[in-house]
């Protein structure tokens, strides 16, 4: 039976037993710890895939920052660098593809890889990215009223910018205010994200109902699923910090890792 005849069954199933969404699962610290070792393995069997889907990733985000510096909006850097990771499950879909092909035993090529992630586009997918790009919107909205509300309109090089913050008193609270905005953003994109991506690309679902059981995964498991979230923006962090190049193997190994922390989050 194909995956898709068989994601209709379970479809079919789930609706006969009168449930709303397929089943969520508990979810453990060492379910955590077992979905990263997984993620790290099946970056090392199969390197090319994640180096390649990274590059990508990363390339864009230097042409990105590359841009705001050359029109003179130094201070959107690290917003829309920190926010960048908001759309980071959907460049994911590369991942999900090798990992599932893995755990099929299943022989991995560019066009299986690729035919899978083009397949996946074709349902709900794109709709969810929709979504998450109109977060990272928001976000970079949000960003630039707080910069104008503390910076003014004047402009500022990157040295000024990062003197400004770091040594006077409105740098520190336009710091300390807009993390804080951005952390709530984050967790909220989180928690309709973390599971709906891999659920939009292994079943026959609405993006909707991948949202709403994404939520239910962090309702249902709030302290594991905030030690991941957690993990992931750490991991974030250190990755901008080191220009991007942190992403080559940062994002495979949380990439695969999500893979199979929804394999672990979510039922038939």
């Amino acid at each position: 039976m194909t995956k898709a005849a068989t994601n209709k069954a379970k479809k079919a199933e789930t609706s006969r037993r009168g449930e709303i969404g397929p089943e969520v699962l508990p979810v453990t610290y060492n379910d955590i710890l077992a979905a990263i070792a997984a993620g790290l393995r099946d970056f090392r069997a199969a390197p090319l895939y994640g180096l390649a889907f990274a590059g990508i990733y990363a390339l864009g985000g230097w042409i990105l920052i590359i841009l705001l510096l050359h029109f003179d909006l130094p201070f959107l850097v690290y917003p829309l660098a920190a926010g960048f990771a908001l759309i980071g499950p959907f460049i994911a879909t590369g991942f999900y593809a090798v990992s599932d092909l893995l755990e099929q035993e299943k022989t991995l090529s560019w066009g299986g890889v690729l035919g899978a992630v083009r397949e996946a586009g074709g349902r709900d997918l794109g709709w969810m990215a929709l979504v998450t790009g109109f977060s990272l919107i928001i976000w970079m909205d949000i960003a630039a009223l707080l910069s104008f509300g503390f910076l003014g309109m004047k402009s500022m090089s990157a040295t000024e910018l990062i003197n400004y913050i770091f040594t006077t008193p409105s740098g520190w609270l336009f710091l300390l205010i807009g993390n804080g905005v951005g952390a709530v953003i984050a967790l909220a994109v989180f928690s309709f994200s973390v599971v709906s991506f891999p659920m939009l690309y292994d079943r026959e679902v609405d993006f909707v109902t991948a949202m709403v059981t994404s939520v239910k995964v962090v309702v249902a498991n709030p302290r594991p699923m905030i030690v991941w979230c957690v993990i992931i923006a750490l991991l974030t962090g250190l990755s901008l910090l080191s220009g991007l190049l942190g992403l080559f193997a940062v994002l495979p190994v949380l990439g695969h890792a999500s893979w199979h922390l929804y394999r672990r989050a979510v039922g038939t």
